[in-house]
C-alpha cells in the first residue's frame, strides 16, 4: 500500500505538468522553477525540525508528510523517478552508515 501511494502520487504531479499553474499548486510551483522548489523544501525541512524538537508525534507527521510531497514534485520536476531513490535505498540495505560513507567517498 504504502508504495502504491508514492506510484499514485508520482503520476498525479506527472499530470499537474500539463495543468495550467494558475489552477494548480503543483503546477505553479514547476512554473516558478526549480528554485522555488527548493526554497519550499528548506520550509518544509525547517518545520519538520521545529516539530521534532517540540516533540508533538501528530505534527512531526503532518511536517513530514509536507517534506516527503515536496521531495516528490522536487524529483517529478527533475524528471527523476522515485523508485530510484527506493532501489538507493534498497542497495544501502544490509550496510552500516559508516561503510555507506565510505563507499560514496571512494567512488
Amino acid at each position: 500500500m504504502n508504495q502504491d501511494i508514492l506510484q499514485r502520487l508520482a503520476e498525479v504531479l506527472e499530470q499537474r505538468k500539463q495543468v495550467d499553474a494558475k489552477s494548480s499548486y503543483v503546477s505553479s510551483l514547476y512554473a516558478k522553477g526549480l528554485d522555488t522548489i527548493l526554497k519550499k523544501i528548506g520550509e518544509e525541512a525547517t518545520e519538520t525540525v521545529i516539530a521534532a524538537k517540540n516533540g508533538e508525534a501528530q505534527q512531526i507527521v503532518y511536517e513530514m508528510a509536507d517534506l516527503w510531497f515536496h521531495c516528490l514534485v522536487l524529483l517529478a520536476h527533475q524528471n527523476i523517478s522515485h523508485d530510484l531513490v527506493l532501489q538507493e535505498l534498497d542497495r544501502r540495505f544490509g550496510l552500516s552508515g559508516l561503510q555507506e560513507k565510505a563507499q560514496r567517498q571512494t567512488s
